[in-house]
């Protein structure tokens, strides 16, 4: 015996089920990537000249970054190192290179830099909750001997909270970043920096490095931990 199906029409219900299940479907794609346990990103396995598994993007003016793999056997995390060389003294201008594989809420982020060269700014950093144009940052800058909080809004920097630091051009720091609710610590060479509160991005992001201006900036090992 052979059954015929019946065609039926497809009804304004079924097209908003398929939405929401198409929906569901991308949101799980994200939770594929949330962050479970540490990791650690050493450039010397990345292709020289190419920075593997991350994106490289602009916040602000100026032309785009220049975000390669440089051979450093001196380098804390050697035997390379990933480097921002564009020089651009635009003011107003943010090269970030954004780790693609992890999104996460709660997450601790350390990695060595070396403030390298600049005239405007010397400064690195580290990017939390990366949406394109909204994240968290904190950055140390060489020539203010400061570490900043900032929050970026539609592409809009605003400063959360300062901290008077002694940074040192030239030489390997390292620089960590916490996000854990709506607490934000900050630390340098493993002691705490400061902490501020915030509540503007309370949800899951990516995570990334930071320069601005003309500052040449060398980053190595990169540590992503889950912040309970």
């Amino acid at each position: 015996m052979t059954y015929r199906g019946t065609r039926r029409p497809v009804t304004p219900a079924t097209i908003a089920l398929l939405m929401a299940m198409f929906a569901a479907g991308c949101h799980n794609v994200e939770e594929h990537h949330e962050l479970t346990e540490p990791r650690l990103v050493r450039f010397e396995m990345d292709e020289v000249g190419k920075p593997r598994d991350f994106t490289i993007a602009l916040t602000g003016g100026g032309p785009p970054p220049v975000w390669v793999v440089r051979a450093d056997p001196a380098a804390p995390g050697g035997p390379a190192v990933l480097v921002q060389e564009s020089a651009d003294d635009t003011s107003y201008r943010f090269p970030l290179c954004i780790y693609d594989p992890v999104v996460a809420r709660d997450v601790s982020v350390e990695v060595k830099f070396k403030a390298v060269a600049g005239s405007v700014d010397q400064a690195a950093g580290i990017v939390l909750r990366y949406r394109p144009e909204n994240y968290y940052i904190a950055r140390a800058n060489a020539l203010e001997d400061n570490i900043d909080v900032f929050k970026t809004v539609d592409g809009k920097r605003e400063k959360v909270a300062e901290f008077p630091t002694k940074v040192t051009g030239k030489e390997w720091h390292t620089l960590g970043f916490t996000a854990r609710g709506t607490h934000l610590t900050v630390t340098f060479d493993g002691k705490v920096a400061g902490e501020a509160d915030d509540t503007t991005f309370p949800g899951p992001g990516k995570v990334g490095l930071w320069t601005k201006a003309d500052s040449v900036s060398a980053f190595s090992d990169m540590r992503i931990t889950p912040a309970p």
